[in-house]
């Protein structure tokens, strides 16, 4: 069974920010190597603590036969992140999907190229019990380590039980666990699952619930269990709309911890900027059409700022919604202190040079 490295999961637990990785695409479909890369690069340089590649974000149809995607852009990345030679832990996830012995396949592949943890998505496995879902991740686990994924109905993923949760969390080499659910109700689920689990202080909890990222942040989760007090926290994200401004993200995750560290003062502020946030990624993802756009509103932003060319998706129905990009100069214009277009056109000036934080 393959562990993580003392220092990849020290700023696992210590919580940071993961930006979901998007795919750079040419016109006709096939990977715009040079944008792919300097995407990278481009989070590295804004102090991110790793990258999540061949996930939502990245498109799960990179995994079809007639895009044959999947190797490429694990490789590209952690090529990229390997050239950068960083004096710094830098933790690579990669997306898993589908039935058990595909799955098992990906997170081989995703070992090979070394990455660190399987991002273990249950989408598009409706037929598969909660018990059935859990033996396949058991079995993945032996391959590597893994990163619990929740995620929301809307986008390809389905309601899983709290005794699921429960389960699941004593699996010995689930390390973390991402909350993608876009529900509150959910949310708890999964958060008092693993303070009842015997391994509540083995698992981080990062969100990914991009509607609510600051105040999932700042919230202490806590329970009476046998007449103990338990409590856990979200110390980072895993997230789409890190993606985008990232620079500003990894501000925003030192101000939290500051914040918290500091007995929540200044937390109006900070509640202030949820709000600012959640409106922001309401227009990025295109929550009014039911996320219909909210990759190409991801790519939409990312060409605004010269770090894609095209906005083209791999589903030729993936685009803009209408009235998304006129929302999107509106969340810009409103929420400039949010947005680190000024550091993305000095990196693009530099030609992309990594420069360390």
């Amino acid at each position: 069974m393959k562990s993580l490295d003392k220092s990849i999961k020290d700023l696992l637990f210590e919580g940071t920010v993961i930006p979901a990785h998007p795919l750079a695409l040419n016109p006709d479909l096939s990977i715009d190597e040079n944008r792919q890369r300097m995407l990278t690069r481009y989070y590295i340089s804004c102090g991110a603590g790793g990258v999540a590649v061949a996930v939502h974000t990245t498109q799960f149809e990179i995994r079809k036969p007639e895009f044959n995607l999947l190797e490429p852009v694990l490789e590209i990345a952690s090529n990229e992140i390997e050239k950068a030679n960083l004096n710094r832990p830098f933790i690579k996830v990669a997306g898993i999907c589908g039935p058990t012995d595909s799955a098992i396949k990906e997170a081989e592949l995703a070992v090979k190229y070394g990455y660190h943890l399987g991002l273990l998505s249950n989408g598009g496995l409706e037929h598969y019990t909660e018990k059935a879902l859990l033996q396949r991740a058991a079995a993945i686990a032996e391959v590597m380590p893994l990163f619990g994924f929740y995620l929301q109905p809307a986008v390809g993923g389905r309601k899983l039980s709290f005794n699921f949760w429960r389960s699941f969390a004593e699996i010995p080499n689930v390390q973390a666990i991402k909350v993608a659910a876009f529900n509150r109700y959910q949310t708890l689920d999964v958060v008092r699952a693993v303070c009842l689990s015997s391994r509540r202080d083995e698992i981080a909890l990062y969100t990914g619930n991009d509607d609510n990222i600051v105040v999932d942040l700042l919230t202490p989760y806590r329970f009476t269990i046998n007449k103990k007090t338990i409590e856990k926290r979200f110390i980072g994200g895993l997230l789409g709309h890190w993606s985008v401004w990232t620079k500003k993200s990894v501000e925003l995750l030192k101000e939290i911890k500051t914040c918290i560290n500091n007995n929540y003062e200044n937390i109006e502020a900070l509640l202030a900027k949820s709000i600012q946030a959640t409106d922001m990624n309401a227009v990025i993802f295109d929550a009014a059409n039911s996320y219909h756009g909210c990759i190409s509103g991801i790519h939409e932003v990312l060409r605004r700022q010269g770090l894609l060319k095209y906005i083209h998706c791999l589903e030729p129905k993936e685009v803009l919604s209408p009235g998304q990009a006129e929302e999107i100069d509106r969340i810009t214009r409103e929420y400039s202190q949010l947005t680190d277009d000024d550091f993305v056109k000095l990196f693009i000036e530099d030609k992309g040079i990594i420069k360390e934080v």
